[in-house]
């Protein structure tokens, strides 16, 4: 990560929560960049490589579901979407076009800045691994799995997971044959606190796109199974070298 802790971009069209969100990110060791609108947030990207972005939705010339759209043809980084929309549907939507984690406003900022810090580190927590000589590789039927490198290869073939969908597949396979409920996932992956309202449907949405990457069937799914009232897991037995 570029920076101190890492470099986050904040974009949204209400010039308060950017103060906001700059001075106190700012205050706890971030380098913090900053966009009004939805074209201008692509723009920042692609100068300034952010590690993270807080993305509102409701904005001038190109909303944040066109933004995220764009960003997940060339780059994984997370997305954290901020939204008014009441509607649970809508809410959804950002994470089917690859968002990592949704907040609603109004939002706490300690606990958005609790998100921004379990995403980094479940997200980049591989460059302390990779001085290592040798990665550890996965093999689970046609996937190679590298945990070092963050990478998953179907058929030889390199397939684009965002950094949530890695590490759900990392922890599942890493655990094969144990059931995690949505709440252990949210808390785990999400660093989400118990006794909190939480919204699980975060979980289904990532499993869900998960499974179109890996499985063959992702309609009659082999590897991420549903554990019908519990939650999900792996069942297969795998192969690390």
């Amino acid at each position: 990560m570029s920076g101190h802790k890492g470099k986050i971009l904040v974009v949204d069209d209400e010039a308060s929560i950017r103060r906001i969100l700059e001075t106190r990110l700012s205050m706890i060791g971030y380098d913090v960049v900053t966009a009004s609108d939805g074209e201008e947030a692509l723009s920042t990207f692609r100068v300034t490589t952010p590690d993270l972005i807080v993305l509102d939705v409701m904005m001038p010339k190109l909303d944040g579901y066109g933004v995220c759209q764009e960003l997940r043809k060339e780059s994984d980084v997370p997305i954290i979407m901020l939204t008014a929309l009441g509607n649970v549907a809508d809410r959804i939507t950002g994470l089917e076009l690859g968002a990592d984690d949704y907040m609603t406003k109004p939002f706490s900022p300690k606990e958005l800045e609790a998100r921004i810090a379990c995403i980094l580190r479940r997200c980049f927590h591989k460059t302390s691994v990779n001085t290592t000589p040798n990665s550890t590789i996965i093999h689970v039927g046609n996937l190679k799995i590298d945990t070092n490198k963050r990478q998953v290869y179907k058929n030889e073939q390199r397939i684009r997971l965002t950094g949530v969908e890695f590490s759900l597949l990392e922890l599942l396979v890493n655990n094969s044959g144990k059931v995690f409920s949505r709440l252990e996932m949210l808390q785990l992956l999400w660093g989400c606190v118990p006794g909190l309202h939480l919204d699980t449907r975060v979980v289904d949405v990532h499993i869900s796109r998960l499974r179109t990457k890996v499985e063959d069937d992702p309609n009659l799914p082999e590897l991420i199974i549903t554990a019908r009232g519990s939650g999900y897991f792996f069942p297969r037995i795998v192969e690390s070298q």
